[in-house]
């Protein structure tokens, strides 16, 4: 079949090919037939630059998020399987819509800026068609793996560089991801850390010993208090990509006070992918899950309350605990409170969200009684058995709560 690229498209054909499930995952071209930036007779013959489309608009489980990905493959091919097709059906799973990138590389020679000018161009077409997919604007991520997590780091951080001229409206929208997932990245040029055969590729062999451009194109060194939040996971044993690179990056992200979180595991080699058969590797995709939830990725973010009251256990205050709001919305984030004491509070920022919420406590007495009786306590329910419930109302207006839990 041959497709037309989507900017020549009228929007009820462009919905009919895209939506219309055996074209899920059909590579569709980034830029109108003759207007593609840097073009090589090569081109035609892989059919780069294109993206192909794993939507879950209509899906029951549809949240309005989306995610560009990036393959790794030391840009000299593309890890299309276990870094593009797999996590993007992972994603959707998630009802998350995804776009796995088929940028061009160095083995093309195709060298820097085309590889930036292709995920720049992705992001804003994903943004432009968000009505087309039921995407928000706001909750679009770049994700990419080894290589192509130097091509998402370089997209979180050099979002304003014009790498390409614009070709139509489509160019006028942002560039920048809302969020960033990077995994086991290619991030620094630095000859003591880089991929070698990476920064080849991308340079070119004309440029690879330009000192001025491997620090410009050094990602660690451009990340700004703008760079959206990111998602860094690696693993120690790696000896393709050291996680020094992921290291900087993380480091960077703190000094400039961009909200970070980064898992580097003990052992594993570099380039795994999901790892889901690995009951301790394949964990970081839960991890991820966990850290797109409290971020907001799933649903827009609901304003939040303050907390405080007492919490009692065998009619003692609870030494030690802590109280979880878990809202009816399960594309919200789940928050917990810290009790010491007996009492609890929060402030508004680190409050649970607005709306319904059951409630889960886990804490013990025995710093107060010494009783080798008193075990810490997880429950449900105000005393275990089956009770139950426990839902909260959570308010801007809230009145100080108390609880009096029981272990028998």
């Amino acid at each position: 079949m041959k497709l037309l690229p989507l900017a020549c498209l009228p929007l009820s054909v462009l919905s009919l090919a895209i939506f219309a499930s055996p074209l899920s995952a059909e590579q569709i071209p980034l830029w109108p037939e003759g207007k593609t930036p840097y073009a090589k007779p090569i081109d035609e013959e892989t059919k780069s630059p294109s993206i192909a489309v794993y939507s879950t608009k209509g899906a029951a489980n549809h949240t309005g998020a989306a995610v560009v990905i990036c393959p790794g493959g030391g840009y000299g091919g593309l890890a299309k399987d276990h870094e593009g097709h797999q996590p993007a059906e992972w994603f959707n799973e998630q009802g998350v819509s995804a776009f796995v990138l088929q940028y061009r590389l160095g083995s093309q020679k195709h060298h820097y800026p085309t590889q930036l000018a292709d995920v720049q161009r992705a992001i804003r077409w994903v943004r432009s068609q968000a009505s087309e997919f039921g995407v928000a604007e706001d909750r679009i991520a770049v994700m990419g793996f080894s290589a192509g997590g130097h091509l998402a780091s370089m997209a979180a951080t050099l979002y304003e560089e014009k790498a390409y001229e614009a070709t139509d409206s489509i160019d006028e929208v942002s560039a920048r991801p809302d969020f960033a997932i990077l995994c086991y990245p290619v991030i620094s040029m630095d000859s003591e850390i880089t991929h070698k055969g990476s920064r080849r590729n991308l340079l070119g062999p004309d440029k690879v010993d330009d000192e001025a451009l491997r620090t410009k194109l050094s990602s660690e060194k451009n990340v700004r208090a703008e760079t959206p939040p990111t998602f860094l996971f690696q693993t120690n044993a790696d000896t393709a990509v050291p996680a020094e690179n992921a290291t900087r990056f993380f480091l960077a992200l703190r000094e400039h006070g961009v909200p970070a979180e980064f898992h580097c595991y003990e052992n594993g080699p570099h380039g795994v992918g999901l790892y889901r058969g690995d009951p301790i590797l394949g964990g970081w995709s839960g991890l991820l899950k966990n850290w797109l939830l409290v971020n907001s990725f799933y649903a827009a973010s609901k304003p939040q309350a303050a907390v405080r009251g007492k919490v009692n256990l065998d009619g003692e205050p609870v030494s030690w605990g802590v109280l979880t709001f878990h809202p009816e919305d399960k594309n919200q984030p789940v928050t917990s409170v810290r009790v010491r004491r007996g009492g609890f509070s929060a402030e508004a920022e680190d409050g649970p969200v607005l709306g319904s919420a059951t409630l889960t406590f886990e804490g013990s007495i025995w710093e107060l009684t010494g009783n080798a009786e008193d075990k810490a306590i997880a429950l449900s329910s105000l005393s275990p058995g089956g009770g139950s419930p426990i839902k909260v109302a959570v308010s801007e207006t809230m009145e100080p709560l108390h609880f009096d839990f029981f272990s028998k």
